[in-house]
């Protein structure tokens, strides 16, 4: 399998197992908008090796961005023809959060943690809980829900609970042989002691149990202390992407 074969691969199962609102294409490109939510549910992302750009084509999705009052992001994962990201930087478009997919084969481990609760439907509770520890931008439960109520895929939203209180929470997605993870978070006072790996490892378990011979997740390279604990459980980068966003925002 080629770079681009992989990275298209991982690319496709991203998307459906972390659903927009509004989906548009144009000329290789998906622009993807939900309201503000994540950088990944609200870009333009290239959807064929050598993807182009050109101005009347950025102008045209800026438009759509604007409309939406969303700021312009485009998520430049590799696909891309390589003209593209000096064409954004040229136009004041400005680098940032580049970030790792990482996978890891299965340990043949599939049993899940018994403190960690799986469930196959999203609850207010798990959305309400994950947002409030997430905090600033992500803390807005309304729009998740939103979001992974439309997941199609088999889904598992894990929940690790200490004395019955709830302190972590993750989503696995299932699909093709893949486990992805997602919206691993843990109570803010309770980082740092190994309740996100807790979470992690079940959901890899759960995706065992599932068929999946493989897990995928995306972590900012500048999560040193994630990519450290991603690193012990066998992840390894396979691609990495970077965002170029318009200046002023929306």
């Amino acid at each position: 399998m080629s770079d681009h074969d992989t990275i298209l691969s991982l690319e496709s199962r991203l998307m459906n197992a972390w659903p927009a609102f509004d989906y548009q294409a144009y000329d290789g490109w998906i622009l993807r908008l939900a309201n503000g939510y994540s950088k990944r549910a609200n870009s333009a992302t290239p959807f064929m090796p050598d993807a182009k750009l050109d101005d009347n084509l950025i102008d045209y999705m800026i438009v759509r961005f604007l409309d939406a009052n969303v700021r312009p992001t485009f998520r430049l994962t590799g696909l891309q023809d390589s003209s593209v990201d000096g064409m954004l930087k040229a136009r004041g478009f400005t680098e940032i959060e580049p970030t790792f997919v990482l996978t890891a084969p299965m340990s043949g481990d599939c049993e899940p943690d018994p403190e960690v609760m799986i469930e196959p439907q999203v609850s207010k509770r798990w959305v309400r809980e994950a947002a409030l520890s997430y905090g600033g931008d992500k803390a807005d439960d309304a729009t998740l829900i939103q979001i992974v109520s439309r997941i199609r895929q088999k889904a598992a939203f894990a929940t690790l609970s200490l004395d019955e209180r709830p302190v972590a929470w993750g989503l696995g997605v299932v699909e093709r042989g893949y486990v992805g993870l997602y919206d691993i978070v843990v109570a803010p006072d309770l980082r740092g002691i190994g309740l996100g790996r807790r979470v992690v490892a079940s959901l890899m378990a759960w995706g065992c149990r599932e068929g999946a011979h493989s897990a995928y997740l995306q972590v900012r390279e500048e999560n040193e202390i994630a990519v450290s604990l991603y690193r012990t459980l066998n992840f390894t980068p396979t691609y990495r992407y970077t965002h170029r966003v318009m200046p002023g925002g929306a």
